[in-house]
């Protein structure tokens, strides 16, 4: 059944301003965003309305306490037109586990991918066609509550806004193994999609940038050896034919892309093993050369082929191919624009487009 969300059109889109051959990154937004407020214990006004700023007190708790957290997926349209929204579910169910590791309410499920379905249906148009491109879904949830205290707020925002987005990486890339600065401790917000958690990755980035590299690769926050994740990614390895990724240990991510990959490598009849790995393990595999690829997984990256890893005055060579990797990111493309089969159930379609 749907809920009930009021939806008030923006006067003109500005669809037509778009060329879908160059988007810009990150900077183009549609005409509309999915709003609700939680006040009084209870997510109120669940609405669509045209995209403007939001009115925000200087005391809000999200600038002084930083209970924001957000959610990143994408809309593709299918053969027919069809706009479709992959493993939305998922989704919804991290937000609300970043939600409780926040001390944040829940947000109701079903309200969530209702929010996506009728926002996507009404910004349809703003899907790009090009293979590889998607409409960038950002849900993201907020303490707009104005006071100066240290404790849970009682108000927040819960909305949903989108950016139509091009191919991320075109190139292999490179990531530097950062042994100084680290991303998360073992009983530390590692696994929730907190805003904070990227603040705290800017600076490494930057000075990773500044050395060539195009990601930081996170280590361990006691011994720097065991492999976390990468900048905005998951990774996996494939060592001598089988595939490796860290294991969920509360410190990373739990990719909802990182899932559906292990759900293809081993359709395709692949071992994959998640545990504990080192860099010097790595290490020892590309001088073995059973270090065959490696490559980074994401919702806004799909999947980035990995070219090296520099780590203190070394270089790790991994591999200047990654067939398997292409081939897993060409079969959840294939997914996601209804060219092949969704074994896996995990697309829903939204038939009935708002006009």
């Amino acid at each position: 059944m749907k809920h009930s969300i009021t939806i008030t059109r923006a006067s003109q889109s500005k669809v037509s301003d778009l060329d879908f051959n160059n988007i810009p990154l990150g900077t183009t937004f549609t005409d509309h965003m999915f709003i609700c407020d939680y006040e009084n214990g209870q997510w109120i006004n669940p609405r669509i309305e045209p995209l403007k700023p939001i009115a925000t007190h200087p005391a809000a708790m999200a600038l002084h306490y930083g209970q924001a957290i957000f959610e990143g997926m994408k809309a593709t349209v299918d053969g027919n037109g069809n706009p479709m929204l992959f493993r939305a579910n998922k989704n919804a169910a991290r937000l609300n586990k970043s939600a409780d590791r926040m001390g944040m309410p829940h947000f109701p499920e079903a309200l969530f991918v209702e929010g996506l379905k009728q926002l996507v249906a009404l910004e349809h148009n703003w899907i790009p066609p090009k293979d590889g491109s998607a409409l960038y879904l950002r849900p993201f949830m907020y303490a707009d509550e104005p006071f100066i205290g240290m404790r849970a707020a009682t108000h927040y925002k819960f909305i949903i806004m989108a950016s139509p987005a091009g191919p991320f990486f075109g190139k292999r890339i490179k990531l530097w193994a950062e042994k100084q600065y680290i991303r998360a401790a073992h009983g530390g917000t590692g696994e929730a999609k907190a805003a904070g958690n990227y603040a705290a990755a800017i600076r490494p980035t930057e000075l990773a940038k500044a050395k060539g590299y195009d990601q930081v690769l996170w280590l361990d926050a006691v011994e720097h050896k065991y492999i976390q994740e990468v900048g905005t990614m998951n990774i996996f390895f494939k060592i001598d034919g089988a595939f490796v990724t860290p294991k969920r240990d509360g410190s990373i991510l739990d990719g909802i892309t990182r899932m559906s990959v292990i759900d293809v490598l081993r359709d395709k009849g692949y071992d994959v093993v998640e545990r504990a790995i080192t860099i010097d393990e790595i290490k020892e595999a590309a001088n073995k050369g059973i270090l065959e690829e490696a490559f980074g997984t994401g919702t806004a990256v799909g999947i980035a082929y990995i070219q090296e890893i520099g780590v203190a005055n070394e270089t790790i060579q991994v591999s200047n191919e990654s067939p398997v990797g292409v081939e897993v990111n060409n079969t959840l493309n294939a997914i996601k624009t209804g060219k092949i089969e969704d074994k896996f159930n995990w697309m829903i379609k939204i038939e009935n487009q708002l006009v």
